[in-house]
């Protein structure tokens, strides 16, 4: 009988409440998890490269705001400038409008120029080509087309809800983006030709910077330059115009925060509940530890080490579990918000370091108290 034989039989010798703990510690730190997850995507992943360098520019009211078209040429000759593409939401419904499932973005947008402020993404050079020479072309990503089943040549059908037109599209082409997108992009002259208050009018722009130091040089540029007109801009990176979709939920900052501390906690009345019980009841068993030679310090090792081997089977439980769950929720929601539950392997980890701190901290104190007790007082016990 080892030492760590010894840990790991007794984390489990109450099989009923050791399980208990096991799944309550787990279900903690599956919310914690999911949440660490959420905080990463939102404000320290910074995403690819070519993300880093890219802008949006967008009416400063409002993005529901249009903006005229010609200052896409204005924004090109703004020094740092690579590539400016113009991009307009149309927000149809595909199939039946009631079932949230059945929900995507769609974007208009300018076919010959889109790849070049998105270059990571990859797409058929043929199916590139066919798209930008069908007015009435479309291309979605892979996670899109298996969901509906689509294929190149398919003819689909998404109903106007936001303009009063319904876009009668044929998939041109399957891009492959660096993240899932779960978006269609179509030619916007489609719907400016339908739509005559549309016609040289954008919802926004998208600008690719030739080097990461001009992003805030042309974002200010651009600002400045639309400050006084009828129709001002706000430019700001892709990552902060993505956040401030999510800043119109409030502070999520605080809100994410204020669960994580409160699932910390939770735990660690769990856990340190637990380990109470387990040492009082045992507290004869120490004193014949002691009888037998186990030092203060070994006992106090092997009591901390229970409560570090039940919370952090528990936490590897719950990690994993968030795993699965973040992935299903991923390829359901795609884009920015379904890449937010996505659990990477780092964040796993941080979760069974605090699985295993929490642990520690709940077993640190009845653990001392206990490999003080002496061997006539631990024998007298009765309990």
């Amino acid at each position: 009988m080892t030492l760590t034989r010894f840990v790991s039989k007794n984390a489990f010798r109450n099989k009923r409440r050791s399980i208990l703990t096991l799944l309550s510690v787990g279900f903690s730190l599956l919310l914690l998890t999911l949440m660490m997850s959420i905080w990463r995507s939102f404000y320290v992943d910074n995403g690819s490269a070519q993300s880093a360098m890219r802008l949006i520019t967008r009416h400063k009211v409002s993005l529901t705001f249009e903006m005229p078209a010609f200052y896409r040429e204005k924004i090109r000759a703004i020094p740092g400038v690579a590539q400016v593409v113009p991009e307009n939401w149309f927000g149809g419904n595909y199939k039946d409008a009631n079932k949230s499932q059945n929900f995507f973005a769609q974007f208009g947008t300018d076919p010959d120029e889109f790849f070049k402020v998105y270059p990571e993404w990859k797409i058929p050079p043929d199916q590139l080509e066919a798209w930008q020479k069908d007015r009435a072309g479309a291309i979605v990503d892979p996670d899109l087309a298996k969901k509906y089943g689509w294929k190149v040549g398919d003819h689909i059908i998404i109903q106007g809800a936001t303009f009063p037109v319904d876009l009668e599209l044929t998939i041109r082409g399957i891009y492959t983006p660096d993240a899932a997108t779960n978006s269609l992009y179509y030619n916007q002259k489609y719907v400016e030709e339908a739509v005559a208050y549309l016609k040289g009018q954008t919802g926004f722009f998208s600008i690719l910077a030739q080097s990461p130091e001009d992003v805030p040089k042309i974002a200010s540029a651009v600002d400045e330059m639309f400050r006084n007109s009828p129709q001002p801009t706000k430019t700001e990176t892709e990552k902060a115009f993505a956040l401030g979709f999510v800043s119109m939920l409030g502070n999520v900052k605080a809100f994410i925060l204020s669960i994580c501390m409160a699932v910390v906690f939770a735990i660690l009345l769990v856990s340190a509940n637990t380990m109470a019980m387990s040492i009082r009841e045992r507290t004869r068993e120490v004193a014949v530890l002691k009888t037998l030679g186990f030092t203060r310090r070994t006992i106090l090792s092997l009591f901390v080490g229970e409560a570090v081997t039940l919370s952090l089977a528990g936490g590897i439980l719950g990690s994993l579990a968030a795993f699965g769950l973040g992935g299903l929720a991923a390829a359901a929601a795609g884009g920015f918000f379904g890449d937010a539950l996505k659990v990477h392997p780092g964040t796993m980890i941080v979760a069974w370091g605090v699985a295993a701190l929490v642990g520690f901290l709940s077993a640190i104190v009845p653990s001392y108290n206990a490999s003080r007790i002496g061997i006539v007082d631990g024998l007298r016990h009765i309990g």
